[in-house]
């Protein structure tokens, strides 16, 4: 629960409504989250499959399963629309502004993107217990707002043509056009303990605002 409402709930009333998305499809294998996205509106046909249920399975594989059920009952779609629940402050004004970019650029996959907090220009790894610069020949000496802007994978939002994800295996190509989410909340996905403070600490500062 975040905020009262389950987190799934989060991601399928940004959806709801908006006029290109076909239907909110969740997968899941989970029963009690399948009623939970049910009394949302979102359309739960079947609990996903064990093998795609595992830690080692991939979003990818799940996106293609419910990608060819789907197709295999309501026929082609223009394209696949991933919403991840643990993107709970994804505004239904960038799922528009995305399909917006994926008609214009000629269906190119759209992908969110977020400001990056740390730049790669300063970035490190380790090599023989020394510092290296992650980046070899990077502005380690220029000043941050001189540094060009940077952009790191949110997690909030992936939109492909289905013969594109079917034939690159991945939401990740060549051509794939980035949707710029600059507001910080956007850019939350829960994965630890700590982004789930981050959240809670975010729906204090909005009650606190509005």
């Amino acid at each position: 629960m975040l905020g009262g409402n389950p987190l799934i709930v989060w991601t399928i009333d940004a959806a709801m409504g908006i006029p290109e998305i076909a239907h909110i499809l969740v997968s899941t294998d989970d029963a009690a989250i399948a009623d939970v996205a049910r009394n949302a509106g979102a359309l739960v046909p079947w609990l996903r499959p064990a093998e795609l249920a595992t830690d080692s399975a991939s979003s990818l594989d799940a996106s293609i399963h419910a990608l060819d059920w789907y197709e295999a009952q309501y026929g082609g779609v223009d394209g696949l629309l991933l919403l991840q629940p643990t993107s709970p402050f994804r505004r239904r004004e960038s799922i528009v502004r995305a399909i917006e970019l994926f008609r214009a650029n000629g269906m190119s996959p759209v992908v969110g993107v977020s400001p990056a907090q740390s730049h790669p220009f300063w970035c490190f790894r380790i090599h023989r217990d020394r510092l290296r610069p992650y980046i070899d020949g990077a502005g380690l000496q220029m000043r941050s707002q001189d540094l060009p802007s940077a952009y790191v994978l949110n997690g909030a939002l992936y939109l492909i043509a289905p013969e594109e994800l079917r034939r690159q295996r991945s939401f990740f190509t060549d051509d794939m056009v980035p949707l710029v989410m600059s507001e910080a909340a956007e850019g939350i996905d829960i994965d630890t303990e700590w982004d789930w403070k981050l959240a809670q600490m975010m729906l204090g500062t909005r009650a606190h605002t509005e």
